[in-house]
């Protein structure tokens, strides 16, 4: 497998960053977990328009799914197009929602031309070569973690959540764990939100994985050094913060 970090900016777009948007390949088949808010130019610079079989949505906040409703355009109205709907699996509602945000008459005007939408539960099903691996983590809406592995190696993504036992769970083991780091350890962050630089690199130990790559950082909200300071001292292994258009041989 192969990742590649399209944008890691947490809950909106930072001075260097896209929102959520990571793309894993496998057998020459690309599929892009979230499509966040500017991801849609970093999927150009770093993939391709069209470098996409299908898409994975972790849930339904902006911060990780507004540039799905960007892509409706590509899709519909291409010199060449339309083109075949492409497969998105999301929470219950994401046809919904991405019409919603695409037009204001969602009953009209649905998105449905352009994506085959697929819900999403916990468990295990297939997309392209991938075996994939749904836990609900701690959220406010309706969130997943996912759990990719093709041919023994394992990636884990955290999308967002507070602790959990769910999340451990699902990142038993993984090769690499790519897990948000939102805030800084205090008492003012909101509770069942995010996770710490701490929090983090706690999982990652107690999950044994094999490496830590720290995501969603919000640069507005706290300090990249403490917050890989932080997961460095619970955390044994290898961990790095990523960074827009860094590849992953997994």
């Amino acid at each position: 497998m192969r990742l590649t970090v399209l944008g890691c900016a947490g809950s909106f777009p930072g001075p260097e960053s896209a929102c959520s948007a990571y793309l894993v390949e496998a057998d020459g088949f690309r599929l892009l977990l979230d499509f966040g808010t500017g991801s849609l130019s970093a999927l150009q610079r770093y993939a391709g328009l069209h470098a996409v079989d299908a898409v994975l949505l972790s849930h339904l906040h902006g911060d990780h799914i507004l540039d799905a409703v960007s892509y409706v355009v590509v899709r519909r109205y291409a010199p060449d197009g339309p083109h075949e709907p492409l497969p998105l699996y999301a929470p219950a509602g994401a046809a919904q929602r991405l019409a919603g945000a695409y037009s204001a008459d969602a009953e009209i005007e649905s998105v449905e031309d352009v994506y085959d939408f697929r819900t999403l539960s916990e468990g295990n099903f297939g997309i392209g070569p991938f075996t994939v691996t749904l836990a609900r983590v701690n959220h406010p809406v309706e969130t997943y973690g996912i759990r990719l592995e093709h041919e023994g190696r394992v990636l884990c993504y955290s999308a967002d959540t507070a602790p959990c036992d769910a999340l451990v769970r699902l990142a038993d083991g993984a090769d690499v764990f790519l897990c948000e780091a939102s805030y800084l350890d205090g008492p003012q962050n909101p509770p069942g939100l995010h996770l710490t630089g701490r929090e983090a690199g706690e999982a990652a130990q107690q999950a044994g994985v094999g490496r830590l790559l720290l995501t969603h950082l919000v640069d507005a909200w706290g300090s990249e050094a403490q917050t890989v300071a932080a997961a460095a001292a619970v955390y044994g292994g290898p961990l790095e913060v990523v960074r827009p258009g860094a590849r992953y041989d997994i």
